[in-house]
């Protein structure tokens, strides 16, 4: 595949700028606890739905611990996103804007968990490619087939 051809968005730029002033440049180095004590953000796990809290200046990430490991990091991605990019109390807010700060939030989750400037890491020769990605980006081969496929599309679009 011909990452050239890949144009980003605003989001996956604003993801690698976020990422680069927390010198996180590498795969590895996406670590949900480092990113939340980087943050100032408690991180915790209890067996309910993960959700986020902000009052004040007090801000916690609560990650639902009957999840996979794959899928709690995720869901750290996308509880992040409304910590970092959101405001108000969805439950107070119009169905309409609840709906687009989820879809902010699942784009978010994508572009956190696979972020542009991480691609030239993966083998794009790979016959098992979801796979690779899974184990590389530590996240649900679902996710990565999604990223993957948005990848494609838009190195499609440019051409």
């Amino acid at each position: 595949m011909e990452l050239r051809r890949y144009y980003t968005t605003a989001l996956e730029d604003w993801v690698t700028r976020f990422y680069t002033r927390l010198k996180i440049f590498r795969p590895e180095d996406i670590n949900p606890l480092i990113i939340s004590r980087k943050l100032s953000i408690f991180l915790r796990e209890r067996p309910f739905p993960s959700t986020h809290q902000v009052v004040g200046r007090f801000r916690c990430i609560v990650i639902d611990s009957r999840l996979s490991q794959e899928e709690k990091r995720e869901a750290f991605f996308h509880e992040l996103c409304h910590i970092l990019r959101h405001v108000g109390v969805q439950s107070m807010m119009p169905e309409a804007f609840r709906e687009l700060q989820e879809r902010d939030a699942n784009h978010f989750t994508k572009y956190a968990a696979i972020p542009f400037h991480m691609l030239r890491f993966i083998d794009w020769d790979e016959p098992y490619i979801i796979e690779h990605m899974s184990n590389i980006f530590k996240v649900t081969p679902k996710l990565c087939e999604d990223r993957l496929i948005q990848i494609r599309n838009r190195t499609l679009i440019k051409q």
